[in-house]
């Protein structure tokens, strides 16, 4: 059930995440609002969450009432000035640029009250909060793919973040039945810090000949990883992957150990960026 300070969440974006994100919500018994500028986007999202519901029921983990329930609580919007309740969850495209602008206009329609929690993946809290209207209003909440179901939730607490909120993000998490893990804001906070690495390296091994990609996916699988990288790059989508570790490493003041590879960027050169476009490191039919 809705807790008793957020009654109605606003998705904005309606991408993969953002629908996830929106199935999540609804799923937890919250009125929802997914918001997009693009039509077609939010009919996608529509008919992307109702065969999830339904394959959640076909595998008996919700009831069909939970499912039309669900269903019946998500409205859709490409008029921002429908947006209002008490949370703003975040998930557009990973520019900072883009989400301040987006977050002062939604506290210009709400007020000082609302609360927004971003679903970057490594963009700065803090350097979001400097520009907003309202920034001890801003967290982080970043969801992992498929936000359906991946349990872990990192709440990313900045310098400026009223400390209340952070816990009422980290409660919310509990209700939609994730695991969260509260952090300070950080370039990449936990998870995408960790996982450079796992990504760059194999990139880098690949890129020097010393094994193939298959060869590299191959080991970490059977060493106990559920995905090897390159499969996870394909299925996170190259252009995004990259992005984080452009991020990472320019915040990190550029460490020679960090900086992207260079043939996971010639792949998103040709427009391979992955599953979403049938082409990455992997081919897709």
């Amino acid at each position: 059930m809705a807790n008793n300070t957020i009654n109605t969440i606003v998705v904005c974006g309606a991408g993969t995440m953002g629908s996830g994100i929106a199935q999540v919500a609804a799923t937890a018994g919250f009125k929802v609002l997914q918001f997009d500028l693009n039509e077609s986007m939010l009919l996608k999202a529509a008919q992307s969450i109702e065969k999830s519901l339904l394959k959640f029921a076909e595998k008996g983990k919700l009831s069909k009432e939970a499912v039309e329930k669900a269903l019946s609580s998500i409205r859709y919007t490409s008029d921002i000035a429908e947006c209002k309740g008490e949370l703003v969850i975040e998930a557009i495209i990973e520019n900072r640029e883009a989400k301040v602008g987006l977050f002062n206009q939604l506290f210009t329609n709400n007020g000082s009250q609302l609360m927004i929690a971003s679903n970057t993946s490594s963009i700065s809290i803090d350097s979001i909060a400097e520009q907003v209207l309202f920034p001890s209003q801003l967290v982080g909440m970043h969801f992992f793919n498929p936000a359906p179901m991946m349990k872990l939730v990192e709440v990313i607490q900045g310098k400026y973040t009223n400390p209340a909120i952070v816990q009422q993000i980290a409660d919310l998490a509990l209700l939609m039945q994730k695991a969260p893990v509260i952090c300070k804001d950080s370039p990449g906070f936990i998870v995408n810090r960790v996982a450079r690495p796992y990504y760059l390296e194999s990139m880098h091994l690949v890129q020097n000949g010393i094994a193939t990609i298959e060869q590299v996916d191959a080991v970490l699988q059977a060493t106990g990883f559920k995905m090897g990288p390159f499969k996870l790059m394909d299925l996170i989508g190259l252009d995004i992957n990259y992005s984080v570790s452009t991020i990472v490493w320019e915040d990190l003041g550029k460490p020679p150990r960090l900086k992207p590879a260079a043939i996971q960027k010639d792949k998103i050169d040709q427009g391979l960026l992955g599953v979403k476009t049938k082409k990455g490191f992997y081919q897709y039919d």
